[in-house]
Order: C-alpha cells, then structure tokens, then sequence
C-alpha cells in the first residue's frame, strides 16, 4: 500500500487559502473538545470553564510548541526570520506544547479558582485523540517521514523530489512515520479512557500516564525519522523523551506513593 499526499493546500478562495496543516489542527482539536465535554459532564464539572480552559491550554499549546521548535531550530530560523510564524508549514513540538498549555491552563484555573488537575486528566485523555487526527497534517506537508523503504515494503509514503532529504534524494518510499504516531496516540486515548473510568488515582496521575505512553511510542518512532533535531549532536525529542518520563514517574509516585507503598 502506498500513501501519496494530494498537496499541502485544500482549496484556494481568493485571497483565502486553506490548508490541509491547518484542517486537520482544527478538526483534532474540535473532536478532542468534544469527548472532554463529555468526560467533564460524566465528573460533573462546570462546562463552560472546562471549555475556556481547553481553548486557553489551547492557545498556549500552539505558542509554546511553536516557539520551542523555533528555539531548538535557530541556527535555521535565525537565517528565514519571516518564517518564524509560519506555523502552517509545520514545525510544532509537541514537548513545547505541553509547557505552553499546562503555563495558560493552569494560570487560568489559578484566577477562576477551577479544579485544574481534574482538567488536566481530562486533557491528557483526550489530548492524543487529537494528536492522532492532527498527525494527518504532517502527511499532508509530507514531512515528519521516516527513512526509505523498497519498492516492496507493504506500507509506504511517497514523497516528492522537492520534499526529500538530500541524503535520499534518490529515494522515493519512505516509513509513513506520521502513521505510527497516529496510530500509537489512538491507542493511547483508548488505554487511558480506560484508566479515566477504572482507576483510582489521585486527580492529574492520568495526565502524567499519557506523557509516559506517549514518550515510550516517540523514542521507538524517533529514531527512523529523518527530521529529528539535534543541538550540539544531542538528539532534542529523545532527550525530551526521557526528561518527561522521569518527571511522570516521579510525579506519579509522589501523587499516589500511599497506593504504591500500601503492603
């Protein structure tokens, strides 16, 4: 099977142009939004704060994954600075994302006096159910791709000449990477709606269980792409990686050491 991209833009109306990048953002946000009005309503949480704070945590995600991928790409963007807001060209990290919508949401629960922790569980249900639709914009850019694969390999990507790499310019298939993340992160929302519903942990333990997931199905995946960042040779999102892993786990064992500690 191989997956062909039909171009970054959908249509163009004017002097309007929509693009896939962007589509596909919106439509995983939007379904992510959903399913936490749900979760929210099932905990009896107050609705429209819920939905202000997912919007807030929104907005923050989108800045600080922006400005982290621009901080840990600057010898690039130091040289294309009318770049640097071009978003949809892609260029997100997801590690800035985060630190961006737990700085915006958490600032926003702290004024209205809102149960943030409990909206940080929902969120990290329902955040690689947006992720997994999101990813979709990458195949659209063709970018975030793996290395080549033959002719013979049952599931790959076609990419264009003007797309690839110079070290494989004379490949044309490559690992459909943006698949196995999106894959991955649908399993992860169906896991952790799971754990929502079957566990009892302390309220926020099942937003750190997804940084944990979502970490471990990144380091498998990370290294067959070829657009990794690095800074001074140090590979950016394994490091992240492992840097979010130990912080999960120590939150986790910090939120719920009586359970983990209980004979």
């Amino acid at each position: 099977m191989t997956l062909t991209s039909p171009g970054a833009i959908l249509f163009h109306y004017g002097l309007i142009t929509i693009r896939w990048y962007g589509v596909m953002i919106a439509l995983g946000f939007l379904t992510a939004l959903k399913v936490a009005q749900f979760l929210g309503k099932k905990q009896k949480l107050n609705n429209e704060e819920l939905v202000n704070t997912i919007f807030i945590s929104f907005l923050g995600g989108i800045i600080g994954a922006r400005l982290y991928y621009v901080a840990i790409s600057l010898s690039y963007f130091t040289k294309h600075l009318n770049e640097i807001l071009a978003i949809w060209q892609g260029g997100m990290s997801i590690h800035g994302g985060v630190i961006g919508g737990i700085i915006f949401g958490g600032y926003y629960c702290y004024r209205k006096k809102q149960p943030f922790l409990q909206f940080l569980d929902i969120t990290g249900v329902v955040l690689p159910l947006g992720q997994a639709i999101g990813r979709w914009g990458n195949f659209f850019n063709q970018e975030a791709f793996g290395t080549p694969v033959n002719d013979t390999y049952p599931l790959k990507l076609f990419i264009e000449p003007a797309k690839r790499p110079l070290s494989y310019f004379a490949s044309s298939y490559f690992h459909p990477t943006f698949l196995y993340e999106s894959i991955w992160d649908l399993l992860i929302f169906l896991v952790l709606m799971l754990f929502f519903y079957k566990l009892k942990l302390k309220a926020g333990s099942i937003f750190f269980i997804y940084l944990i997931l979502y970490s471990y199905g990144r380091l498998l995946v990370e290294p067959i792409r070829t657009d990794s960042i690095t800074y001074n040779d140090f590979p950016v999102p394994i490091i992240a990686c492992y840097v979010s892993i130990f912080i999960s786990l120590t939150m986790l064992f910090l939120m719920n050491r009586k359970l983990f500690l209980k004979k």
